[in-house]
């Protein structure tokens, strides 16, 4: 099955093409990725050379292009987005050309060719905020962002990601397009581009710069680590009824100020380090996943612990400097 992956040079993107050449012999992967600041062709070394991957550097918003690669192919995984909410909240023009126009242009092409499947890959920022409750406290009634849940965001780069999936899902109520769309929580991992939270933390904690931190730190969001919501794209891929959204989470809610200090204890660090700065403009109190529907219909669950895989995540960046964040 030939797949055409975009954006597999980032970080979400590099860990599902391997996967997929790794779990599926049969599979053919052309990714088509622009290599913008978070795209490195680094995270797909070891997969250079294998004859069911094909490298092609160029962009979703270009028609022509995009119609040419997808001769043959079967399945759509849309992964090419900007994604980072500081800077979209400093320009948003990037977001809505890649996110909005790139999608679209991507959905015009796989109708002309006739592509078997669309799959959007989205975030649960599109669904806004939750309200705030303690994470190390167990309450009956917690609830997360469920797929019927309002989309209510609240950055232009959630507005521009909500933007495209409802432009997906009206390509497949108006032209009968086989779109499905796989959601997730807060991903993390080895590879990630350093303005993101972990990797940032990590990076500047390693040369013993002040660690940065949003407001009261009392920010809420559930990782999932990025190697389970790949599982989660392939299932979604294989297994998902078009039409659908499939929410996947890591059941790992934490603070912004328990993830910070859990890096600095796997790295022996000082909580001085830590320094609160003024709160970013329209900044979600907190983030959760219901994913019952993924685990009732596509059989899946998060199997990796959050405060063992966020050690190996630290110690990752510790072995590859190259990823450090600038001070």
């Amino acid at each position: 099955m030939k797949l055409l992956v975009t954006g597999g040079a980032g970080f979400i993107g590099s860990h599902l093409v391997r996967l997929l050449l790794q779990e599926r012999p049969d599979v053919e992967i052309v990714n088509l990725d622009l290599l913008t600041y978070a795209g490195n062709l680094a995270n797909l070394e070891e997969v250079e050379g294998d004859p069911r991957y094909t490298f092609v550097h160029g962009d979703i918003c270009d028609g022509p292009l995009v119609q040419d690669l997808l001769k043959g192919v079967k399945a759509v995984l849309n992964l090419a987005a900007e994604s980072h909410v500081d800077r979209s909240i400093l320009g948003a023009a990037p977001f809505v050309q890649t996110n909005i126009v790139g999608t679209r242009v991507l959905l015009d092409a796989a109708g002309d060719a006739g592509v078997s499947r669309f799959v959007q890959i989205s975030t649960d920022e599109v669904y806004g905020e939750l309200p705030w409750m303690d994470p190390e406290l167990s309450d009956p009634h917690r609830r997360g962002f469920s797929e019927d849940t309002p989309l209510h965001p609240r950055s232009p780069y959630s507005a521009s990601k909500a933007a495209a999936d409802l432009l997906a899902l009206s390509y497949h109520t108006t032209y009968g397009m086989d779109v499905v769309i796989p959601r997730g929580s807060n991903n993390y991992g080895p590879n990630q581009h350093p303005e993101k939270l972990i990797p940032l933390m990590a990076t500047r904690a390693m040369k013993g710069d002040s660690l940065p931190v949003y407001g009261d730190g009392l920010h809420i969001r559930d990782w999932i680590f990025v190697g389970d919501f790949c599982s989660g794209i392939l299932a979604t891929l294989e297994k998902g009824r078009s039409g659908e959204i499939y929410n996947f989470g890591g059941n790992a809610e934490r603070t912004n100020l328990q993830v910070v200090r859990g890096i600095l204890r796997a790295l022996g660090a000082s909580e001085e380090l830590i320094t609160f700065v003024p709160d970013r403009p329209g900044h979600d109190r907190r983030y959760a996943m219901d994913f019952s529907k993924a685990r009732r219909e596509l059989g899946w669950e998060p199997r990796e612990d959050f405060e063992v895989e966020l050690v190996r995540t630290v110690e990752w960046y510790r072995r590859h400097p190259g990823y450090r964040a600038e001070s």
